[in-house]
């Protein structure tokens, strides 16, 4: 694992993303988003409070698309009929990804005039899976070797005995958080091994993750110094061992494969920054969050953790129903690059249309009774979480490897994991998944 022997400055660690949006609302309750259209699933309540599904069930009854004309994010299409985005995202021309448009989250891109009131300085974050063809397909390829079925076996010896040791020092007969002492804890040593990342500041992957992949921050005009800061301490950490590794040939990680790739070593700050919080985003927040998922699911259907704990066989299976069940992000977004037509509905240039993956994930006419966690579906691989098309999700392999060792070695501990006390999910519309979960431990 990487050391850095420079002297390094303090990077900052505090506050989380979270507590700063939380201070920040409770100290100008007048600035909280307003959300009139009760189809408006922009808004975090719904997440945190776990009350989503019948919202996206009554949707999907009247039609796969639906036209939100206000909303604190401004108008857009709620896509949450799983057909529907499948084409969408086979359609990348007219449906565009780019950042120039307002890249993949329902944020705004912000106008002229909205960039001089906040000092005439643009900062917007490029990354591959925020570009069209063709850059979008030369970056990519950059990184992809590192995921192939290949990389990934080799991975595997040195994931299991992670998780393993991991495990065996969680203890019995007492209460602790699950989120901080294994689903970030294995992602974000995973995310350190991809990137040759000093160890002893590892956790610093998590805190740069949480305050680029909040989008409600970005509504928050008077914390966008503070985040921007951040996102440049961590571009500022990240060029120390660009610096690093330029002068080395064949190494492995990452930032090596980056250094040297022709279609990624010539990247301006705020592209490399971009595809900094792609790689630190997609490699944490998605897996930690279905790593939470799976024993929350489990304690909510005990006759799926008892079919687990009976056959191991099925883990594979599991696995994939994990990831539909669970969805770690909740939405991706397209820009209509034309006037067309999806599904009987007229959408025309320049619209925005959010993605919503968690609806996709539990739609009946795909699943049956989707909102039940079932380790035996047959069809659970169809289900979206990783998109679909030619942004569908380059590390997919390697989350599902990090979940199923994460099944295989709980199993072969005879662990079974209780809820047992305080369950927090992230207050987001755009990563979907647990801040804290409190558990205890017993044996089968």
């Amino acid at each position: 694992m990487a050391t850095l022997v420079t002297d390094k400055p303090q990077w900052t660690t505090a506050p989380s993303a979270y507590k700063a949006l939380k201070e920040h609302f409770a100290q100008h309750p007048e600035e909280l988003p307003a959300f009139t259209n009760p189809y408006d699933v922009s808004r975090s309540d719904i997440y945190v409070e776990d009350r989503w599904q019948p919202i996206f069930a009554k949707m999907r009854a009247e039609g796969p698309l639906h036209y939100i004309a206000e909303s604190p994010f401004g108008p857009h299409w709620n896509v949450v009929g799983h057909k529907a985005i499948q084409h969408i995202e086979s359609l990348p021309e007219l449906f565009s990804s780019s950042w120039e448009y307002g890249g993949i989250t329902i944020l705004n891109r912000l106008d002229d005039e909205e960039v001089i009131a906040r000092g005439g300085e643009r900062f917007e974050l490029p990354m591959f899976i925020a570009m069209d063809r063709p850059k979008h397909t030369g970056q990519r390829r950059t990184v992809a070797p590192k995921f192939t079925p290949g990389e990934i076996t080799k991975m595997e010896g040195e994931v299991r005995q992670r998780t393993g040791e991991l495990l065996d020092t969680l203890p019995y007969g007492e209460v602790f958080d699950w989120v901080d002492k294994v689903s970030i804890e294995l992602t974000t040593g995973m995310l350190a091994i991809l990137f040759d990342f000093p160890w002893e500041d590892r956790r610093l992957l998590t805190f740069w993750s949480d305050w680029a992949g909040d989008t409600e921050l970005a509504l928050v005009r008077d914390l966008d110094e503070q985040r921007q800061g951040i996102l440049r301490e961590m571009a500022g950490y990240f060029q120390m061992l660009w610096a690093d590794r330029a002068q080395k040939e064949g190494g492995n990680d990452l930032i090596s494969m980056m250094v040297h790739s022709p279609a990624m070593n010539q990247m301006d700050p705020q592209e490399f920054m971009g595809n900094l919080v792609l790689l630190i985003v997609g490699g944490n927040d998605t897996t930690r969050n279905t790593m939470s998922g799976i024993i929350h699911a489990f304690d909510k259907f005990p006759d799926q953790r008892k079919l687990f704990e009976e056959n191991p066989d099925l883990i594979p299976n599991a696995v994939q129903e994990c990831i539909r069940y669970q969805t770690p992000l909740a939405h991706m977004r397209r820009t209509a690059t034309e006037d067309t037509e999806v599904f009987g509905s007229k959408i025309a240039k320049g619209d925005k249309l959010v993605l919503w993956y968690l609806s996709a994930n539990r739609d009946e006419e795909v699943f049956e009774n989707p909102d039940k966690l079932d380790i035996t579906r047959e069809n659970a691989r169809r289900h979206i979480s990783f998109g679909y098309g030619i942004h569908r999700c380059v590390g997919a392999r390697l989350a599902e490897l990090q979940l199923r060792i994460l099944l295989e070695e709980m199993h072969k501990r005879r662990m079974r994991v209780h809820v047992a006390g305080d369950v927090e999910r992230v207050r987001a519309n755009f990563v979907h998944g647990f801040r804290k979960m409190e558990v205890e431990l017993t044996k089968f």
